[in-house]
């Protein structure tokens, strides 16, 4: 069904009527651009200007609630501003409630308030979870305990189902209050939502990896020792084909400062101030011949005489006698 003009233009003659009993000034005001309102709202779906704002009366009296007889001239505009922000929204609804199955948005946003009070009860058990600084993904903690956090995401979800069954009773701050905090809860579940979209997209989520198959999947550095105990550096290794051999991650951690830098050595060990056993003491060398462990010559030992023995046959030579 199409809006005609005439109609737009008896809609506008009815709210006008409505409002007869204000100043002129003031019902210019009000219904200043409402012509060009209707059109607007007429050209986006079918259906009668009455069956997506409303009867003319009531929105006059939207218009006198809102924009208050004895308010300025440039409060009355943005109170009809916003009366017709209001009713563009309210046939936006009614608009799109048939692609769900309901004659409006709302009816069926309210079979969902339930769902709505449970999030809500958790988003908050989050939020106070990460204002105490405690580390926490899906599930708050206090005081790194979960137990604790699963008592808080009941009292949470209790509260908040609690709230909910009451909030339709509330008004003045403690109305503004409850719909400040839900669009808190909302931007928090939002950065919530790119943390985790974050951690999962990356190849790190908070758990170390565990070797199944390869013994030589956690080294992260080798150390070569010589037969005597000292470090070799920049030692190279190679498999049986003459194929270097790659292990480890080369990255080490400064011993001086809390941080990590990436080391540019080509060969073994990338980190030699990291090596996991010190180099022994060198072993002392045997001393020369000649010279004791403490470095003095020792004194060469004198020959002594011996007897020539006696040519065969020779008469024996006798001793002499006193």
């Amino acid at each position: 069904m199409t809006v005609t003009g005439q109609e737009i233009a008896d809609y506008v003659d009815r709210v006008r009527a409505a409002l007869a009993d204000l100043p002129p000034a003031v019902r210019d005001e009000l219904t200043e651009d409402l012509p060009e309102h209707l059109a607007e709202v007429a050209a986006e779906a079918d259906g009668s200007l009455v069956d997506r704002l409303g009867e003319p009366e009531a929105y006059a009296a939207e218009l006198r609630a809102a924009a208050g007889a004895d308010a300025p001239a440039g409060n009355r505009r943005l109170a009809a501003a916003r009366v017709r922000l209001g009713a563009r929204l309210r046939a936006l609804d009614t608009r799109l409630g048939p692609l769900l199955g309901y004659a409006s948005t709302t009816d069926f946003l309210r079979l969902l308030r339930p769902a709505w009070w449970v999030l809500r009860g958790w988003l908050a058990a989050l939020l106070v979870s990460a204002a105490l600084g405690e580390p926490s993904g899906l599930l708050p903690r206090l005081g790194d305990s979960a137990v604790a956090g699963l008592f808080l995401l009941v009292g949470g979800v209790l509260a908040s189902i609690w709230l909910g069954h009451r909030s339709e009773r509330l008004r003045g701050w403690p109305r503004r209050l409850l719909r400040l905090g839900t669009a808190a809860l909302v931007l928090f579940s939002f950065a919530m939502l790119v943390n985790v979209d974050q951690h999962a997209s990356s190849e790190d989520f908070g758990y170390q990896e565990v070797s199944v198959g390869n013994p030589y999947d956690r080294v992260e550095d080798v150390f070569v020792y010589d037969s005597e105990g000292r470090l070799v550096e920049n030692a190279q290794l190679f498999d049986q084909n003459g194929v270097p051999i790659r292990l480890g991650y080369p990255v080490c951690a400064d011993p001086r400062q809390s941080s990590a830098y990436r080391s540019v050595r080509q060969g073994y060990p990338y980190c030699p101030e990291l090596a996991p056993f010190q180099p022994r003491p060198p072993a002392s060398t045997p001393a020369p011949p000649g010279v004791t462990a403490s470095g003095s010559p020792t004194t060469a030992a004198t020959p002594t005489a011996t007897a020539a023995p006696a040519p065969t046959g020779a008469a024996p030579v006798p001793s002499p006698t006193r």
